[in-house]
């Protein structure tokens, strides 16, 4: 197998707003030195006027934390975002962007997407974000276009993002600020039904990289899952990562515009004998949710099955089977990223991973299995509040 020694490669981890109130994980709880985006989950949409607005105003803007002074004068800004500023002028090659939709809001995308003054609105808000938060660009989460013609809107605004974005990195360029780049990126469907019904050239011409969601393939919940199987495989089953890589890279995207992502949580099947068995619920227990687990709360080490490459555990007592990322699978896939060209890795999402000062840390193990944090993808971010209305971060 021959390895891609020359790759620089982008490790992309989720940051959610909530996660800061019963996870207690904070900014500060990052591993900055081996992550070079933050994709910040979620804003939604104003699905009257199409606006961007931020989910959580307390978490995102105005929350105070350690360090933050309650005596500031003018317009300043707290929260999450105050504290990604300060990570971002400590580490410059940390870029964050802000993540839309989700499947919480993403049915707020095709009554905004239909209208073509309602996607205007949609990228002028989302430009004044950019522009205000020093935010290094968008990640659009849109789960997921049901039509050909939402297909078709979606290339729309992405196409309008872009103008968007190369017209205000021009107009910085003009005004003395140069090396300035917005990223703009989507969260990728796996499942053959939505990434076929997406019109993935016209959408890459507009797109940094495509972060695959590769997830969520199988759970008990799911209607169409009959028996215990793997949700994060690369081969094999009915949906599996190799497949869409396949086909995003056939309809002409290049291998290092794809980012492959891991879930940082397993999913709990109960009742059952195992692997390929029938199942009976999830069970009654979980990190936050019955039959789901952070990785954190699961054992490092899992049976392999080698040929999808995907772990899980089964306990014949309980008769409970989980299937999860594991530290094995985890350096299989760093291994499969390699052998691919793919252009990195992405985690959903950071609370559930051990720390990377852990060696049982998920995210610290691919980027060491991908050669390590020197193999990063190093770009400067933005960090000029040339823009922002709000006094503290000029004084940042």
């Amino acid at each position: 197998m021959e390895f891609n020694t020359m790759s620089k490669y982008k490790s992309v981890l989720y940051f959610c707003n909530w996660a800061i109130y019963a996870r207690h994980h904070f900014v500060t709880d990052l591993p900055l030195d081996q992550v070079t985006h933050i994709l910040y989950a979620f804003a939604n949409i104003d699905s009257d006027t199409g606006s961007v607005i931020l989910s959580d105003l307390y978490a995102d803007k105005e929350i105070h934390f350690e360090g933050d002074s309650w005596n500031d004068t003018g317009t300043n800004v707290y929260g999450n975002f105050k504290q990604l500023m300060v990570a971002k002028v400590a580490n410059r090659n940390l870029k964050v962007l802000l993540s839309i939709g989700g499947w919480t809001y993403s049915h707020n995308f095709a009554p905004m997407a239909c209208s073509p003054a309602k996607r205007a609105e949609f990228v002028r808000s989302a430009m004044n974000l950019i522009k205000d938060l020093c935010l290094d660009g968008l990640d659009i989460d849109w789960e997921y276009p049901a039509t050909a013609e939402e297909a078709g809107q979606f290339v729309l605004l992405l196409r309008e993002i872009r103008e968007a974005m190369d017209c205000y990195q021009v107009e910085l360029q003009n005004r003395g600020v140069s090396g300035v780049r917005f990223y703009l990126t989507i969260a990728t469907p796996c499942g053959p039904h939505n990434l076929n019904m997406l019109d993935i050239p016209a959408m890459d011409r507009c797109l940094d990289f495509w972060n695959m969601m590769a997830y969520d393939f199988s759970g008990p919940a799911f209607a169409n899952v009959n028996v215990c199987g793997h949700q994060a495989n690369i081969y094999g089953g009915s949906v599996n990562a190799n497949a869409a890589i396949t086909y995003v890279q056939s309809r002409g995207v290049s291998a290092d515009k794809i980012v492959l992502g891991m879930p940082l949580y397993g999913r709990s099947f109960a009742n059952t004998d195992g692997l390929g068995r029938s199942f009976q619920g999830a069970g009654n227990t979980g990190s936050w949710e019955n039959g789901v687990f952070d990785y954190k709360a699961l054992s490092p080490h899992a049976l392999i099955d080698h040929q999808a490459i995907a772990a899980y555990s089964f306990d014949s007592q309980e008769r409970k089977f989980v299937t999860y990322e594991s530290l094995e699978s985890a350096r299989l896939k760093a291994g499969y990223i390699k052998q691919r060209g793919l252009g990195g890795a992405m985690w959903w999402e950071s609370s559930s991973d051990r720390p990377t000062s852990d060696p049982d840390s998920i995210v610290a193990e691919v980027v060491s299995n991908l050669g390590g944090i020197d193999k990063l993808v190093h770009e400067n971010n933005w960090i000029h509040p040339i823009d922002s209305v709000f006094d503290n971060f000029r004084r940042l």
